[in-house]
């Protein structure tokens, strides 16, 4: 009985004319598709061409990485909170100033606070709990136009990709508080409202703070997407909205 596949190990480009199947590892090429070389060869010769670093399955050693680094900074936080907000928010406005008392009553809760990392409504929890003494984290991401970890993270650690500092945020939180904030804002909190809703984390309270900014989503999707049948009724309850802080804290804290 033969098989269409050579024993020995040679390389595409020196095995004979018009060889139509190669097996690296698990992967299994054929036709135009066949490459030159072997792993070792393109590992070994130094001469080649450094768009390798660049290519995809280097790109998973760096997502390993990425999840090996998190995982290991985070593993030992205890409980925390996740909170949103702009990074738009100046110092100083209510706003601000309403991040500020969260952060702060968090670590009065017995909750480390994490965050993005970045300024605004971020800066304003990282400093609330880190001016209460709690712990204080901040989880980066690498944009062209971020302006860095901000001065009050105690633990930081920057990302090159969304979906695994995601994946932290989620991980290493009982909750997440959203303060008005804008498209990486509710990129967060719609994750969050699917990862609930499909049963993929099993209590995960969400509260909004901050009424007038979030009831007309709140109205849109009660009465759009419930009633047009695109969401379950059910859902209108993955969320609370609140305007007091210490209610907001509460509700996320509670066992």
């Amino acid at each position: 009985m033969s098989s269409r596949r050579d024993p020995d190990p040679e390389s595409a480009s020196e095995r004979p004319e018009g060889r139509r199947e190669q097996q690296l590892g698990p992967v299994l090429r054929r036709r135009g598709q066949v490459m030159a070389g072997t792993a070792d060869q393109r590992l070994l010769d130094t001469r080649g061409p450094s768009d390798w670093v660049h290519a995809d399955p280097w790109r998973v050693l760096r997502i390993q990485s990425e999840f090996v680094e998190g995982f290991g900074a985070l593993a030992e936080l205890g409980p925390a909170v996740s909170v949103f907000g702009s990074s738009r928010t100046p110092p100083g406005s209510p706003e601000y100033e309403l991040g500020v008392r969260i952060g702060r009553g968090l670590v009065e809760a017995g909750f480390a606070v994490i965050t993005g990392g970045g300024p605004g409504a971020m800066e304003a929890a990282n400093r609330g709990a880190s001016e209460s003494g709690g712990v204080s984290v901040g989880l980066g991401i690498e944009l062209p136009f971020e302006q860095g970890l901000n001065e009050f993270v105690d633990i930081g650690v920057n990302f090159r990709y969304f979906f695994v500092r995601k994946t932290m945020f989620v991980k290493y939180a009982q909750g997440f508080l959203v303060l008005p904030g804008g498209l990486g804002t509710l990129d967060e909190l719609f994750e969050a409202l699917t990862l609930v809703q499909t049963g993929k984390v099993t209590r995960f309270p969400i509260v909004l703070v901050g009424t007038e900014y979030w009831r007309g989503m709140a109205d849109w999707l009660r009465d759009t997407v419930i009633a047009q049948g695109k969401a379950s009724p059910v859902d209108e309850a993955l969320f609370q909205i609140t305007d007091d802080p210490d209610e907001a804290i509460a509700l996320v804290t509670k066992p």
